[in-house]
């Protein structure tokens, strides 16, 4: 099943979308939601996340590719940072500069991890249990604002700016995220093409861990951190993040 949400006439609503069809559906995605048995062509549709989630959890260095690129060490544990709600963005839609930073923007195509209820200091064994689905997500960051302090690190201002955090076009279900692929493509240029099966700490993995340190609630979105390829925006560029069995965002950045 292919969640996603949507405008249509003025109205949100969500549905599931198959060959170009969305059947529209009642009540809460994530709890027994009723199908109207009304349909809509996506065409007829504004895209927009389809989730909105209380938190978005950045992994840092969970991929083997990139840290051996850079000479890095793999990391005990994971290293993760969170990006405001405030930053989430749609499909379709510009990503936009934030006023006060002239410097360089990148993009960084993930694999993000929608959870589907209440998760608190659940056991590796049954993460995936939490798992509602999968989605795409481009995680934006201004990086020259990252170490622009030597003495502070600034991941929260880096990455959680508005359209910072595009999130969809849809949340794939019953797939097996070890087995995704994740690919970047700007101005229809390949720019990134990465297995998921490289991580350094897997899905079920992150969900367990994340969970003994902070409550993941309904809804919540994993962005499970970026391989070799990210590269930097200009005025017009157009990013696609895209996962096979998932789909596909495209935004074009505005400077």
């Amino acid at each position: 099943m292919n969640w996603i949400r949507v405008i249509h006439d003025g109205v949100e609503s969500f549905g599931s979308l198959e060959n170009g069809i969305i059947t529209t559906y009642s009540g809460d995605m994530f709890n027994s939601p009723i199908s109207t048995g009304e349909t809509i062509a996506v065409e007829a549709v504004q895209l927009i996340a389809p989730v909105q989630p209380g938190k978005i959890i950045g992994m840092a260095n969970n991929y083997h590719a990139l840290i051996e690129k850079g000479g890095g060490t793999v990391p005990e544990e994971p290293l993760y940072f969170i990006k405001a709600n405030t930053s989430l963005h749609s499909h379709g839609r510009p990503i936009r500069r934030p006023k006060a930073y002239a410097g360089k923007i990148i993009f960084e195509g993930e694999l993000g991890l929608v959870i589907g209820r209440r998760c608190h200091e659940v056991a590796e064994s049954v993460a995936l249990g939490y798992l509602f689905g999968c989605t795409c997500v481009n995680d934006v960051t201004a990086i020259g604002l990252l170490k622009k302090d030597p003495s502070f690190p600034q991941w929260t201002r880096s990455k959680a700016a508005d359209t910072f955090g595009v999130i969809g076009p849809c949340i794939a279900t019953d797939l097996d995220p070890s087995g995704l692929r994740v690919t970047t493509t700007l101005n229809d240029q390949e720019r990134q093409n990465y297995p998921v099966a490289d991580m350094v700490f897997t899905p079920a993995q992150l969900i367990s861990r994340l969970s003994h340190d902070m409550t993941l609630d309904t809804g919540d979105v994993i962005a499970c951190g970026t391989s070799v390829g990210v590269g930097s925006m200009r005025h017009g560029d157009v990013v696609t993040v895209s996962i096979q069995g998932v789909g596909a965002i495209s935004n074009t950045f505005e400077d």
